[in-house]
């Protein structure tokens, strides 16, 4: 590796590096006032708030890479600016679009080492974050996980404790459906069998319901079956995709399929892995441009108030895509690859003049 080259990763990773534990410790920050109010009105150990906001913290650090690569971008040649470094460069026949195709090629290794270790760490703290806030949640009695034999949910009604499998979702219904319901003791009280399930409301309707009590059985018409779930917020139930790995994103993804369950969050969660090397070179190119055409700005706290402001507008218009994917307005694929293209296509306009800067 050229000394150049050497010194110019080293410089951005050295920049990166400190406005990542700025942000690390803004947000752990506030987690941890977020944490404290919550527990407030518990008996809890004095470092349990500090442990949950360290374990939580570093998800969201992870959906503000983005503009951690922008910042640590600014920073970076600002500091080739101020030791007059980019003239130096310059004169010794270094151009500024090679200096931009080192840096990238840098960040996409750095944003595939982001999703591969950084990220499927922090979904692992998270999952452990939520196991554990749960056991002082109100709703921690209640279960729904999706596997390869379908949905399943344990729910507490009326000191009842209710098992309920069903092979398969369609929009508001359960289809192949058996619920298995005890008294407090765990007892069995009955089974119910139903094909279909009407679960619009907490109070669920189950067509053709066969009924066993021990050895008995009988068939109702119409079953009403009051519970603590409806459809809304069994769909709920699954949408923190921030606490699976990718893989267990891929494995979720078959059992969603097999129970006919909608993929389009879990398509967006994995498109948007996928696609984040390429949004945070994107993100660099961006940034890098912004600094080029304001390095006469004597004033660098401009400098990072317009890189931040045009990096929000970025960041609004992605949301709004990603909306529209999620509510399924448009295709999952479109609502991640436009905002991409539109990013790129802006990124070339400006950098053809770049060696000129």
């Amino acid at each position: 590796m050229k000394t150049y080259t050497q010194f110019l990763i080293r410089n951005y990773l050295t920049s990166l590096l400190n406005v990542f534990l700025v942000f690390f410790c803004l947000i752990f920050v506030l987690n941890l006032l977020s944490e404290l109010e919550f527990f407030k009105k518990s008996e809890v150990d004095t470092f349990f708030p500090l442990y949950l906001s360290l374990i939580n913290t570093p998800i969201f650090v992870f959906e503000m890479f983005p503009f951690i690569i922008l910042i640590s971008t600014q920073f970076f040649f600002n500091n080739l600016f101020s030791n007059n470094e980019m003239n130096i460069f310059k004169y010794s026949g270094l151009k500024n679009s090679k200096i931009f195709s080192i840096v990238t090629f840098a960040t996409f290794l750095i944003g595939i080492l982001i999703i591969t270790i950084f990220y499927n760490l922090s979904s692992n703290l998270k999952n452990l974050y939520l196991g554990l806030k749960s056991n002082y949640t109100e709703d921690n009695k209640y279960l729904a996980v999706i596997t390869n034999n379908g949905l399943w949910i344990k729910d507490i009604f009326n000191e009842k404790t209710l098992m309920i499998n069903a092979g398969k979702v369609n929009q508001n219904e359960l289809l192949d459906a058996y619920i298995s319901e005890f008294d407090k003791n765990y007892e069995i009280i009955r089974n119910i069998k139903g094909k279909k399930i009407d679960i619009t409301n907490k109070e669920w309707i189950i067509k053709n319901a066969e009924i066993y009590v021990q050895n008995n059985r009988k068939i109702e018409d119409e079953l009403k079956f009051n519970t603590n779930f409806d459809y809304k917020i069994i769909q709920s139930l699954f949408s923190n995709m921030s606490s699976l790995s990718f893989f267990e994103l891929i494995e979720m993804r078959k059992n969603y399929k097999k129970l006919n369950y909608s993929l389009t969050e879990i398509d967006l969660q994995l498109l948007k892995l996928i696609t984040f090397p390429f949004y945070f070179c994107l993100m660099f190119i961006f940034s890098g441009i912004i600094m080029m055409n304001t390095k006469s700005f004597k004033n660098k706290n401009l400098k990072i108030i317009i890189g931040l402001f045009l990096s929000v507008i970025i960041y609004y218009i992605n949301n709004f895509f990603l909306i529209l994917g999620t509510s399924e307005k448009i295709n999952v694929n479109t609502s991640i690859l436009i905002p991409l293209l539109i990013f790129t296509l802006i990124n070339l306009i400006f950098m053809r003049n770049i060696n000129a800067k």
